[in-house]
């Protein structure tokens, strides 16, 4: 959604960074890309202005660092100023102190409430609650058949009295829930109630008054993150009429240009809480400024990657797979083992969507875009075509058994004979790693060695000179001294084991990590 913002901002950047020092008309025409960029990504133009001020106020200001260059320094502000205008800290939802915790769903029609329902019930169960969802949205045909089916595949239990359809009383069922969720011990209450054609006065209304009856402790707004600038002017129309207290974004996943996200919050003073990116019940999690930001600035969002690898991978297979990549240079590691690798990470979500999370592969989108993630279950058929002996040592594939398992899987044989040099490459890379030698190619990072391979050639150590009986030209000698030990010393390198000024802007991939994505 933000691939459009994210590279006007990578060329804005691009034109600092050959400059030494920052001029007031360096700022002046930075601040103006960055306003184009942001207008063009439909942000609101008070948001915008409010944004560009604070960037060119601190800017010009007193914070310069000195181990940043120009452009490491503006890209930091904004980035400082992105977390801010989203929100700054990541918003958790209020529980109840006692009896069960009320969220009430508010929204317009087609924000997609009846489903974010379902996803909101999944997390919540997912982190240990028991919820209950509530269907109070009786005006849309079909809407509590669709909630009943959300509820099935979430598994979690509905409370839903009428059958919908423009039938029943929507407060009332709503302030029945609440008795009916502390008779069957249900800790969080979820209401999904109607949506609203614009905005509807008398729907709006209705929405007041169930939340009169039932006193949530949250009240979520779902916006449309595909909304674009009119997201402000109904989302100031719900905060007048129901006083919503937390926004979720819908459809982040979309190819809009997503200006709805930099701006709610910002416009209403209520800090985005949640994130909906796919059509997936998993596709859902809480928001967080600070890796939103950092997405957009194409540095990627590594602790989002690192969460959903948790979730999936046990710590015991990977212990096991990373004791076999660091024994004999990886030789233990087969294609069962890759296999068994590849499909844990297909469980995490699209494989597009994983490297995308990666820092540096803005550079790399169209490629990414490409990958189709049908090529998993490829290689899973080319892999399983294969004998126990053949997936424990490749090597052993020869021509004729080539021919077999391609007629096997019903691919060519040149995609077996690719698959194995494939896997000899990342079986080296990954070998690489885990053995604490870093990527190969990759420049030298703490505690992950890469970097240059050959060791700096030792200086023999210089005879000594011998010193003078003067006493004054003793002191002007060991003054010399000092000042070509100062001269020759090694300049200080950048952050994460890059060289002084080589920053995330200047870095680029290399060709073959490039080569085997």
């Amino acid at each position: 959604m933000f691939d459009t913002l994210s590279d006007r901002l990578a060329a804005t950047f691009k034109n600092l960074r050959g400059k030494g020092r920052l001029s007031e008309a360096d700022i002046d025409a930075t601040a103006r890309e960055i306003r184009i960029a942001l207008l063009e990504a439909d942000v609101a133009l008070p948001a915008v202005r409010a944004f560009i001020s604070r960037i060119k106020e601190r800017a010009a200001g007193a914070e310069v660092s000195a181990a940043l260059n120009p452009a490491q320094q503006v890209i930091k502000i904004v980035n400082e100023e992105l977390i801010s205008i989203l929100g700054g800290e990541t918003r958790r939802l209020r529980y109840a102190k006692t009896g069960p915790t009320v969220i009430m769903l508010a929204g317009l029609q087609g924000a997609g409430k009846t489903t974010l329902a379902g996803k909101l019930a999944k997390w919540l169960k997912d982190q240990k609650h028991t919820p209950l969802l509530v269907a109070c949205d009786l005006q849309r045909p079909n809407a509590v058949t669709q909630l009943g089916v959300m509820a099935e595949r979430a598994g979690v239990a509905i409370f839903a009295p009428e059958p919908g359809n423009g039938v029943g009383d929507p407060v009332k069922v709503a302030r029945d829930s609440i008795d009916y969720a502390k008779n069957k011990q249900y800790d969080v209450v979820i209401v999904d109630t109607a949506g609203r054609l614009g905005i509807d006065a008398e729907m709006m209304q209705q929405a007041a008054d169930i939340r009169a009856a039932i006193n949530p402790d949250e009240v979520l707004f779902v916006v449309d993150a595909m909304i674009g600038q009119d997201a402000v002017t109904t989302a100031q129309a719900f905060l007048e009429g129901v006083d919503f207290t937390g926004v979720v974004l819908s459809k982040l996943d979309g190819d809009a240009r997503g200006g709805a996200a930099l701006s709610v919050a910002h416009i209403t003073g209520r800090q985005i809480m949640f994130a909906s990116n796919g059509e997936k019940l998993e596709d859902f999690d809480a928001f967080h400024p600070d890796r939103m930001a950092s997405r957009i600035l194409g540095m990627g969002d590594v602790l989002s990657l690192i969460e959903q690898a948790e979730k999936t991978f046990s710590q015991e297979e990977a212990a096991k797979v990373h004791a076999k990549l660091a024994s004999k240079g990886g030789k233990e590691f087969g294609l069962g083992d890759f296999l068994a690798q590849l499909e844990q990470v297909s469980k995490m979500g699209s494989i597009t969507k994983l490297l995308g999370m990666l820092p540096g592969m803005a550079q790399m989108r169209d490629q990414i875009n490409n990958i189709d993630d049908k090529d998993v279950a490829r290689v899973g058929a080319i892999i399983k075509s294969m004998t126990p002996a053949e997936r424990d040592d490749p090597k052993l594939i020869n021509g004729s058994r080539r021919a077999r398992i391609a007629k096997g899987s019903g691919v060519h044989v040149s995609e077996v004979s690719s698959l194995i040099e494939r896997f000899f490459e990342a079986r080296k890379m990954m070998s690489a790693m885990a053995g604490g030698k870093g990527i190969p190619g990759m420049p030298g990072m703490p505690g992950m060695g890469g970097g240059a391979s050959r060791k700096p050639k030792q200086q023999k150590a210089a005879k000594g000179r011998r010193q003078s009986g003067n006493p004054l030209k003793r002191q002007q000698q060991a003054q010399q001294a000092a000042q070509k030990k100062t001269d020759g010393a090694p300049q200080e390198g950048g952050a994460f084991g890059l060289g002084a000024g080589q920053g995330p802007a200047d870095f680029e991939l290399p060709k073959e990590f490039k080569d085997l994505l």
